[in-house]
């Protein structure tokens, strides 16, 4: 009886959890709580949502919406627009992906270095991230305007004929993927600059001492352990790629003849939701952008127990 009361004792001691450690529970879930709701409403319940307005099709007037199973999904797979746009989005991804991450990361490391006026160089460059997307897609449209844009004078003052940046099938989806990566390297360098601020001095001295030199030390030293912050960066510019939507509205509409040629996935999602009122078909379109980003993102987090150095 007695060694059964002491079970029970020590029972209640090992589970009764310290007043403190209850407070700091309180406090933690107290800061997160704002981020964790804002995700809940605007992110999370709004995926469920959208997928069950996939299985429908929208009525009159946007009312009364009539349930059509998985039609939306067959319909969408039978679309040559919707293939086309998934070609689209991939190869824009492909263009600006690559050269965002090498820019921002040759930028960044030169800006991290003993370079006069830095700060000014890092502001300057960073201008771009928090610059208003309609606003930046205006200045570089009147720069690609064949007739008078800035792009096309230098082009005639050396010689060159003009071209057509915007409405050429060949080139539209390059001029956009230019814009792409103007506007996003000054964010990403931000970013990797602060990786690279990381990384312990000892090891470049040490490195100095032995004899390496800055190309050695790059590839040795600042690659390998700026690779967790070069991950995240990969993997955040990615999903923005897959997600283009603003740069491609601003600069072309339905009857440019490059439309085929540059329309994405969300750019063909807007149309068939607010343009044609068909919301469900626009969701079912969404639902295939979410199941890519998600394959994308697994593949990427495998392959990044390759190449990733957590220290």
């Amino acid at each position: 009886m007695e060694k059964t009361n002491l079970a029970e004792v020590k029972l209640k001691t090992k589970t009764k959890i310290p007043k403190r450690k209850l407070n700091e529970w309180f406090w933690a879930w107290f800061l997160v709580a704002p981020t964790i709701i804002g995700l809940l409403i605007l992110n999370i319940i709004p995926i469920f949502q959208t997928l069950y307005l996939s299985f429908f099709k929208s009525g009159a007037f946007g009312k009364g919406n009539i349930f059509v199973g998985l039609d939306n999904y067959k319909n969408m797979f039978q679309d040559m627009q919707v293939w086309d746009a998934v070609g689209n989005t991939l190869k824009y991804t492909l263009i600006v992906v690559p050269f965002t991450v090498i820019f921002s990361l040759i930028i960044s490391v030169l800006l991290n270095g003993s370079i006069k006026g830095k700060y000014t160089y890092r502001t300057i460059y960073f201008i771009p991230a928090v610059a208003a997307p309609a606003a930046v897609t205006m200045v570089w449209k009147w720069l690609y305007n064949q007739n008078f844009g800035l792009i096309n004078v230098l082009l005639k003052k050396v010689g060159l004929a003009s071209v057509d940046w915007i409405n050429n099938p060949n080139i539209s989806l390059i001029s956009i993927a230019i814009i792409g990566i103007w506007s996003t390297v000054g964010y990403n360098m931000i970013l990797l600059l602060a990786g690279l601020q990381e990384i312990p001095k000892d090891y470049y001295e040490a490195s100095t001492i032995d004899g390496a030199n800055p190309i050695v030390q790059f590839f040795k030293i600042t690659l390998p352990l700026v690779s967790p912050t070069l991950f995240f960066v990969v993997v955040t510019t990615v999903i923005q790629s897959l997600q283009v939507f603003d740069v491609i509205y601003m600069m072309l509409d339905v009857t440019s003849p490059a439309y085929n040629k540059t329309v994405s996935l969300v750019y063909l999602f807007y149309n068939n939701s607010f343009k044609y009122s068909n919301k469900g078909y626009g969701s079912a379109i969404v639902m295939l952008l979410l199941v890519i980003i998600m394959i994308i993102t697994a593949i990427q987090m495998k392959v990044q127990k390759k190449w990733v150095n957590y220290m």
